[in-house]
């Protein structure tokens, strides 16, 4: 099956980067084999950005390829070296791309100006190291924090062509044409309908006023309800600053005429909605043929009667195209000088905040015959969970110490929760364990929670120092017990002088 050239809607699976685990590392070297932690951070995982880019024009690449994933951080090394940060991926999409979330339908950014960019997928944080993690309580941690997944999330990208003026009408009604003839685009023209598959854009210059020029492909009755082309290719005339019906005034086809095309048109863009407000003109168009020329001049004033800007012109001889472009010119500077341009934003997605809630919630769930547990909710929580090595007993009670510093453990018993009882942190993926209050999870490795009892262990030339020491003495206190037989003196008395020999 061909790829087509031109793609206004596509559906992209973005896929962040994860962060890269902190290390647990000790300083050793010669005379100082255990000289304090120094494992470094992990790197952050990298970023999926979309960015703006002036010259595209489709979203084809994305159809193409519809998966992105951003590279992961890298790990932390001791010897306190940071693992490093993983690079964004940057995609290029072109100017008036609105950004929606494919599963709820959310829309999350409308990308327009040259220097707009979303961040639609945030790369996980590196863990932390167990240098970072020291304390004067916790001097040594023999454990680091492991990396934050990366966001992933569908998303919908939607084209919506930016276009001063969108040129709407029935198929081979002349729309290719008038671009044709106003600018210098070359769009394919040919006598058969529907010929135009893609809308076409052209640049116009009108005296001091350029503008954008895009025809809507294929509007019939019925398009806004999925009929001919035109139910594709309507968003692409929502940004216009006007509309320009072209009108064909040379059809052969029964039951059509001027003023019946332009009322189905209407119908159309009324029942697609949002248009209402745009100014609107008429290109009677066709009219170097002698009946459309009759035709046209016979209509002309009761579409003027209507309030509308009315032009006979004939893109094959060129009659009437200077007095509709300067027509065309004039309400695009009307407009635009209504609508002061701002500068783009920088737009970065994030999660919404909780406004005065609390960081956690406790609920109790049970069926009354499976048991019951307890369903602890947060980001805090949960967020710790994810960075948390369950094959470390003292990074499982580091972690219970920062719950129990966060009154998880105080509401737990305050709701009635007892020794033994399930308790379940997160959602589908929770993590469960038995409700054990004021223990110490560490206990079994360490003397202190967040000590490592390796540092309180003396240091090879210490042990020797102090068994010469325990020697001398011990050979000290046997010299002394010796005199004191020989003399009679117990020298070990403290009261000696009381203790004199017998025959004194």
């Amino acid at each position: 099956m061909a790829i087509p050239s031109f793609v206004d809607s596509v559906t992209l699976t973005v896929i962040a980067g994860n962060g890269g685990h902190g290390c647990a590392s000790v300083h050793r070297e010669k005379f100082k084999p255990l000289g304090g932690p120094d494992g470094g951070n992990g790197g952050n995982g990298g970023s999926v950005v979309l960015r703006v880019d002036p010259n595209l024009t489709t979203l084809v690449d994305y159809h193409r390829q519809s998966r992105r994933v951003a590279p992961n951080g890298q790990p932390g090394k001791g010897d306190h070296r940071a693992g490093m940060h993983a690079a964004d991926v940057v995609l290029a999409v072109p100017e008036g791309t609105v950004v929606s979330d494919a599963d709820t339908g959310e829309v999350l950014a409308d990308l327009v100006g040259d220097s707009a960019e979303v961040v639609v997928a945030r790369g996980g944080r590196g863990g932390l190291g167990n240098e970072a993690l020291a304390s004067s309580a916790r001097k040594a941690p023999g454990f680091a924090l492991l990396g934050e997944e990366g966001e992933q999330r569908r998303i919908t990208l939607e084209l919506k062509v930016l276009a001063d003026i969108g040129l709407v009408g029935f198929p081979s009604a002349g729309k290719s044409s008038l671009i044709a003839a106003i600018s210098a685009a070359r769009p394919k023209i040919a006598d058969y309908p529907f010929t135009t598959l893609v809308p076409n854009l052209g640049v116009v210059v009108a005296g001091d006023v350029t503008y954008t020029v895009a025809d809507v492909p294929g509007l019939i009755e019925g398009a806004s309800d999925g009929r001919g082309l035109g139910h594709d290719f309507l968003r692409h005339i929502e940004r216009c600053q006007a509309i320009v019906h072209v009108v064909d005034c040379a059809t052969y086809e029964p039951g059509r005429d001027p003023i019946t095309d332009l009322d189905v048109i209407e119908g159309e863009l009324a029942a697609y909605g949002g248009l209402e407000d745009r100014p609107r003109l008429v290109a009677l168009n066709k009219v170097d043929v002698p009946d459309g020329l009759e035709l046209a001049e016979m209509v002309a004033p009761d579409l003027r009667a209507r309030g509308l800007d009315v032009h006979l012109v004939s893109t094959k001889t060129g009659v009437g195209l200077v007095k509709l472009s300067h027509a065309m010119a004039a309400v695009v500077a009307a407009r635009r000088a209504a609508q002061p341009p701002r500068p783009a934003p920088k737009i970065v997605v994030k999660p919404k905040p909780v406004a005065g809630g609390p960081e956690f919630t406790i609920r109790k769930q049970g069926d009354g015959e499976g048991g019951f547990l307890w369903r602890v909710r947060g980001d805090k929580p949960e967020r710790w969970i994810r960075q948390t090595d369950f094959s470390n007993a003292e990074a499982v009670g580091y972690l219970a110490d920062r719950l129990n510093r966060l009154g998880v453990e105080d509401e737990l018993l305050a709701l009635g929760a007892e020794r033994g009882d399930a308790v379940a942190i997160g959602g589908e993926d929770a993590v469960v364990f038995d409700f054990a209050p004021q223990i110490d999870i560490g206990a079994e490795l360490l003397s202190r929670r967040g000590e490592d009892n390796r540092m309180q262990e003396l240091r090879p030339a210490a042990r020797r120092r102090r068994a010469k020491d325990a020697e001398y003495h011990e050979r000290k206190t046997a010299e002394r017990s010796v005199n004191a037989a020989l003399d009679g003196v117990d020298w070990d008395d403290e009261e000696g002088e009381d203790d004199a020999p017998a025959d004194r």
